[in-house]
């Protein structure tokens, strides 16, 4: 059977549980809309909120990053993991005790401030859409490839049905598909590390082969990351395991993007809600427990997803002739996700450092060259590399580099496909919540009945995927890229006053508001200024993806500061806080 109809069936199959369980579990009442009516059990919260974190970006993107910084992509590992990890211990089980429906809800009550409340549902908007985009940019790079579609229109079939089931069920729909999701993806992250690990290292442990010996071949006998060091050199390329120096990243942007990653996962409104769902304080301490016991097998298996991918692709296109090129490269051509321009017109793949076109690849419809090859419109770039690859790619194609059955690549698939969808529909939770709940409910008309919030609720989801598809369809970077950015701007607008929220009791409404406005308007400015104004890294050197950090430290510092010199919260305010920190009355948490 070809992958096209392995793919239809594994795509299709999984679909129809995802639309199953979201008619199932359509909701009539805002809180089971919001929070899935607060009933989660732990190890169901634990499934979900690893599906809801681990995006297309850890999915698809994150594998294929390392793959191509080597050691550099490790940041990646570190500020994601790391961050949940914050998020476990400083955040979740306080935030359930205080007992609301979303972030910007805990802001506004906290610091007695419909102001504090609109800044903060502007931030969560914001952050959630840039994320979301990244998520629908995945899906259509799946559909793409595995049916045939072109990138935009694969958007708007991801579109059609993240509307559906986020839009039936609310949060209790989108939990209940979440668990689901989880068992798709890690599946398919497994199965093909497993295979290809046995047949490059012998060992069916991706994370020991990942270290081990390379069985069969020219390099047999030799070691996986040494032979990986000496084929990157010879390409001009820093070594595969280099840390820092020529090619890699500065320490300080290394250390600067780890951080704001880390910070910027503890407070992304989608992921913090989860903790929200469940019964208890307890139950919010156990499902993360859960969370991140789920997140560990998928992050623990990348770094070897990675250098198997990597190596695999440098032997079978470098140095090999177009007209021998093996059939997951022409494939792939047809998304133009993978292009070849022959530079020296010899017929030859050469691989090297340096980019080959400029710009992304722009195929001249109907034209071939003298060995067959797709035209492109683009301007040569200088240099002697002639290969472009989206990192994007490399999980997806991982299994058919290394020819493994139709159905292992039918349901990687799907697999990327339920990691883009499960945090899509939690981004447009969030985004609905913030307008249905936080701006209309809670601002404008507290007299609003339940059919009508949800009804508000419902279009605003509809709202959201229509920006997010159009960001899907236009994004400013390739996934994992767009998902830093949002991370970024979550850690220089929440992490601060959350954190100050908790605990300390000093901490006031002007000082939060300032300090909000502060991180995420220098973060978005120095974002907006390298990213589409063409200007250098002028903040010590440190990349995009890292200025949240600078954006943190100026939140703290101004929140702080404000705090300081204006009157302090009162006094109820003050003992709330003092009572979500002590373990009394942790067995149940506040109610909504």
């Amino acid at each position: 059977m070809s992958i096209k109809m392995w793919t239809y069936i594994m795509v299709g199959l999984t679909f129809s549980i995802y639309l199953t369980i979201a008619w199932l579990s359509r909701v009539k009442d805002t809180k089971g809309f919001y929070v899935a009516g607060g009933g989660v059990p732990p190890i169901a919260n634990g499934l979900a909120t690893a599906a809801d974190w681990m995006s297309a970006a850890s999915f698809i993107s994150m594998a294929g990053l390392i793959s191509f910084m080597g050691y550099s992509g490790a940041i990646y590992l570190m500020g994601w993991t790391g961050g949940y990890v914050l998020l476990a211990l400083l955040l979740a089980p306080y935030l359930r005790k205080f007992g609301k429906f979303t972030v910007p809800d805990f802001v506004g009550d906290r610091y007695y401030s419909n102001t504090a409340r609109v800044v903060a549902l502007c931030c969560a908007i914001f952050a959630s859409l840039t994320y979301v985009a990244g998520q629908m940019r995945g899906v259509g790079i799946v559909f793409s490839r595995f049916l045939e579609v072109d990138v935009n229109t694969g958007v708007v079939i991801g579109m059609i049905i993240v509307f559906f089931y986020a839009g039936l069920g609310g949060m209790k729909g989108i939990t209940w598909t979440q668990v689901a999701q989880y068992c798709v993806l890690i599946l398919a992250f497994l199965i093909p590390a497993v295979a290809i690990s046995l047949k490059i290292t012998g060992n069916p442990i991706p994370q020991l082969g990942f270290g081990g010996m390379i069985t069969e071949g020219s390099d047999a006998g030799q070691w996986l990351l040494t032979t990986l060091d000496a084929l990157n050199k010879d390409l001009g390329f820093a070594e595969y395991t280099q840390a820092f120096g020529p090619g890699s990243k500065s320490m300080l942007d290394v250390a600067c993007i780890t951080l704001a990653l880390m910070v910027g996962t503890a407070g992304l409104p989608h992921v913090i809600v989860r903790f929200y769902t469940v019964p208890t304080v307890k139950a919010a301490r156990v499902s993360a427990g859960y969370a991140l016991l789920f997140i560990a097998i998928l992050y623990t298996t990348a770094p070897a997803v990675s250098a198997f991918a990597r190596y695999n692709m440098i032997n079978s296109l470098n140095n090999v002739a177009y007209a021998e090129a093996p059939t997951w490269f022409t494939n792939w051509e047809k998304t133009a996700l993978i292009a070849w321009m022959d530079k020296n017109n010899d017929g030859i793949i050469q691989y090297r450092a340096g980019t080959s076109m400029i710009g992304k690849p722009a195929l001249a419809a109907g034209q071939t060259g003298p060995v067959g090859q797709p035209v492109y419109t683009n301007q040569l770039a200088p240099g002697a590399n002639e290969l472009y690859v989206d990192n994007d790619i490399m999980v997806l194609a991982n299994p058919e580099i290394a020819n493994l059955p139709a159905w292992v690549i039918a349901l990687v698939a799907a697999g990327g496909l339920a990691a883009a969808l499960s945090t899509a529909s939690g981004l447009l939770l969030v985004i609905a919540s913030s307008i249905s709940h936080d701006l209309y409910y809670r601002i404008i008309n507290r007299k609003a009945s339940e059919q009508r919030r949800l009804t508000i609720g419902r279009i605003m989801i509809g709202v959201a995927v229509i920006v997010a598809g159009y960001f899907g369809i236009n994004p400013p970077g390739f996934v994992a890229q767009v998902v830093a950015l949002a991370f970024g701007l979550a850690a220089s607008s929440f992490f601060p006053v959350l954190i100050l929220g908790i605990f300390t009791t000093r901490t006031n409404r002007e000082g939060a508001i300032a300090g909000m406005i502060c991180g995420i308007g220098f973060t978005m400015l120095y974002i907006v200024q390298t990213k589409f104004m063409g200007m250098g890294n002028w903040f010590l050197g440190i990349s995009p993806e890292g200025i949240g950090v600078v954006g943190m430290l100026i939140n703290f510092l101004v929140t702080v500061a404000v705090s300081s010199f204006t009157p302090p919260p009162p006094a109820e305010i003050q003992e709330l806080v003092e009572s979500v920190r002590t373990p009394r009355g942790a067995g149940a948490a506040v109610d909504h």
